[in-house]
């Protein structure tokens, strides 16, 4: 007799696919978090492109497979938002670890002031234009 809802049909080779996604997108998250702790550039360069497309082929899939009757396991739905989360806090560590290199950079090297009238040798340094608009 055949299963009436799709709770209950039986979930064969999509979750496996998706298993197998979410399996290698862990195994990558877990790979850059190490890189990233050790700073290892090379290791974080190569994770992250591994990441990138392992992340655009679960997409894909994953996609593909809400679509089918008997849609995804809520427990692969549920580590894949988990993975997703991951990577957001990740970015936002990166992204303050950047924001923090670039403020040091600018203590360090600060941009020559640029003087608004004259040089030294008494040349203009303003710009060309006048800022006038010729109609």
């Amino acid at each position: 007799m055949q299963a009436l809802y799709a709770d209950t049909l039986p979930r064969g080779r999509t979750d496996d696919t998706l298993e197998a996604s979410l399996r290698t997108i862990e195994a990558l998250l877990a790979g850059l978090g190490a890189a990233l702790r050790e700073r290892d550039m090379a290791v974080i360069d190569t994770q992250a492109s591994a990441l990138q497309r392992a992340l655009a082929s679960a997409v894909h899939r994953f996609n593909h497979a809400a679509r089918q009757p008997d849609g995804v396991a809520p427990a692969l739905r549920l580590r894949f938002a988990a993975a997703g989360a991951q990577i957001t806090a990740q970015r936002e560590s990166l992204a303050r670890a950047t924001a923090a290199i670039d403020r040091a950079l600018d203590v360090l090297m600060p941009e020559p002031m640029v003087s608004p009238l004259y040089s030294q040798a008494g040349h203009s340094q303003r710009a060309a234009s006048s800022g006038c608009v010729n109609a």
